[in-house]
């Protein structure tokens, strides 16, 4: 069958997907999914500020003075309080039956099927409308054709009508 499906699956290949979505589904998630997906490049963000200065003063830490020293062990509760609220976040997305496809863009998943193969339609926070789907194991994104975005029963803004 070409196209998405809306039926219940087993796993992908990022993990167990309790159900699958359809793009309207998927569409409506939007703001809140955008708001955890901010959050998370806005951590990552973080996360890439502070490891290099902490691997720094890793280096360097038996001639670190009594500041430097405060400063690497407040660089790793930073850190450690950093990969929690990451942790959480990713929970969230989960929680809500989305993948955290790429926690530097903020590229989420919603699970889907197509051709029979585990695949997303995927958004990241700098893009205005769920536009795009990609295969589970492959990171090559693809427009979602005009056709799956019609409600079930209806071709290219028309519906159908019932006798």
């Amino acid at each position: 069958m070409n196209g998405f499906t809306e039926h219940l699956s087993g796993a992908s290949e990022r993990g167990a997907v309790d159900r699958l979505m359809t793009w309207g589904e998927s569409r409506v998630m939007l703001p809140l999914i955008g708001r955890v997906a901010r959050d998370v490049i806005r951590h990552q963000q973080r996360l890439g500020e502070l490891r290099p200065e902490r691997d720094r003063l890793e280096r360097r830490r038996a001639d670190l003075d009594w500041p430097q020293r405060q400063r690497r062990y407040q660089i790793e509760e930073e850190i450690l309080s950093a990969e929690k609220d990451m942790q959480a976040l990713v929970a969230e997305l989960s929680g809500l039956g989305v993948v955290l496809l790429d926690a530097g863009t903020g590229l989420v998943g919603f699970p889907t099927m197509v051709n029979n193969r585990p695949a997303y339609f995927s958004w990241r926070p700098d893009e205005e409308a769920l536009s795009y789907w990609n295969f589970a194991d492959d990171t090559v994104r693809r427009p979602i054709p005009e056709d799956w975005t019609n409600p079930p029963g209806e071709a290219r803004g028309r519906t159908k009508s019932r006798k």
